[in-house]
């Protein structure tokens, strides 16, 4: 007996120490996603009134699915770019408009992930709404997608004009039949966005803000966008009319990776 409980107590012990050793490595990687630095918000907590259609959290988008990284619904900016897009904000009520994000931060996890789909020649699952005249073979030549995003550091989003009163958006139903992003208003995907040409994230010619083939109200539609906010320290993209970047930038060569949830966030925000 007393044999018997000597190798069972060093059963015990061993198995107890094994517990100790991987209870702290569980621990670790279950805390080890990073943290948003200090000047970074959530937009809401700047100006509750900027509308939110976070896409990458949802299955409408050029992929199909959730993006990696995409906790909540919600748009994160350095401070700086989140109070100029108040200012824009605020400028564009007194119009009878607001603005809308489609995306703002974005972890580098989720470039990683856009990366990834590319590189899978077989999924076009989304192919006949987001990228309809575009061979998936060019994404990376024709620069639609890049291993790297500024939207990583925290200045960049998304973003475009809806009409006051705002209408509901229907939800994106997966499997649905799909129609080109750039098909005339009535017929593409329903956003309560003005008529902007083509809708978010369309991987056409048509996006480039001043392409000449966007014209009239579209075209007005565009410029009162891109004329707001240039006037208040941001810089658009030439190639989407979404896509703006206040400068300067409070973090010009840093790519954050933390999620997109306000778990990121310090507790100031």
């Amino acid at each position: 007996m007393t044999r018997f409980t000597t190798v069972a107590r060093a059963l015990i012990t061993a198995f107890a120490a094994l517990l100790a050793s991987t209870a702290p490595t569980a621990t670790a990687r279950a805390g080890t996603d990073p943290k948003a630095p200090k000047d970074f918000v959530a937009l809401r907590s700047v100006d509750p009134t900027i509308i939110q259609e976070m896409r990458y959290v949802t299955p409408h988008n050029f992929v199909g699915e959730r993006i990696d990284g995409y906790r909540q619904p919600l748009c994160i900016l350095s401070r700086p770019a989140a109070e100029a897009l108040h200012k824009a904000q605020q400028k564009l009520l007194r119009q009878g408009y607001s603005l809308k994000v489609y995306d703002c931060y974005r972890p580098q996890r989720a470039v990683d992930h856009f990366v990834r789909w590319a590189e899978d020649l077989d999924d076009e699952a989304m192919k006949g709404e987001f990228y309809p005249n575009v061979d998936k073979t060019r994404l990376f030549a024709d620069g639609y997608i890049a291993a790297k995003s500024g939207h990583s550091r925290g200045s960049t989003l998304d973003v475009t004009l809806v009409r006051l009163p705002a209408k509901p958006t229907r939800p994106y139903h997966p499997g649905e039949p799909l129609t080109p992003c750039f098909a005339p208003q009535g017929e593409r995907f329903p956003d309560n966005s003005i008529d902007m040409g083509t809708g978010f994230d369309c991987f056409d010619t048509l996006s480039h803000t001043l392409g000449p083939r966007i014209q009239g109200q579209q075209r007005t539609n565009r410029l009162l966008l891109k004329s707001t906010l240039e006037g208040l320290g941001f810089v658009n993209m030439a190639e989407e009319w979404w896509h703006y970047t206040f400068k300067p930038e409070a973090h010009p060569d840093t790519y954050f990776d933390f999620p997109v949830s306000r778990k990121s966030l310090s507790s100031a925000h």
